[in-house]
């Protein structure tokens, strides 16, 4: 099972969840995860032609460089130092889906699919991850430690 997810870029809390088989592209779901609202979207490098889908071309797409493309610029030239900064922000922007990744994976111990079919396990994917995320925020409005 794969797990694709949007994200708020500006509280980290998942709006869409959708589970699919593993073997299933990233590319194809990038319409799915899209609430309708975005200006921008950002992806990893398996959302290269997010874009050029009809179901997804209404934000603008910042999607990552290839990893050997980047390793490969020569930071001797001036186009490939202002390239760099540009994908260490895209970076930083896409790490906010991670975190929830790391709450479902590391901090509820769901590492592995636990029922058989894909609408079980998708169902209580993320809500946990909301309320960990969420309860970061709260507990820091009302003055008290955010742990």
């Amino acid at each position: 099972m794969k797990a694709h997810i949007g994200v708020y870029a500006e509280s980290g809390l998942v709006h869409t969840v959708i589970g699919t088989a593993a073997i299933i592209n990233d590319v194809t779901q990038a319409g799915a995860l899209l609430h309708g609202q975005e200006t921008s979207a950002f992806g990893d490098t398996g959302y290269r032609g997010a874009d050029k889908r009809p179901e997804a071309q209404l934000p603008t797409w910042f999607i990552a460089m290839q990893p050997g493309k980047r390793r490969a610029l020569d930071l001797m030239k001036k186009w490939a130092r202002l390239v760099d900064p540009a994908e260490q922000l895209k970076a930083s922007v896409r790490a906010k889906v991670e975190h929830p990744f790391h709450v479902v994976k590391n901090l509820s111990h769901h590492r592995k699919v636990r029922y058989k079919g894909l609408a079980k396990n998708q169902g209580q994917l993320f809500e946990l991850a909301n309320l960990v995320i969420a309860k970061r925020t709260l507990m820091g409005l009302n003055g008290r430690c955010s742990s």
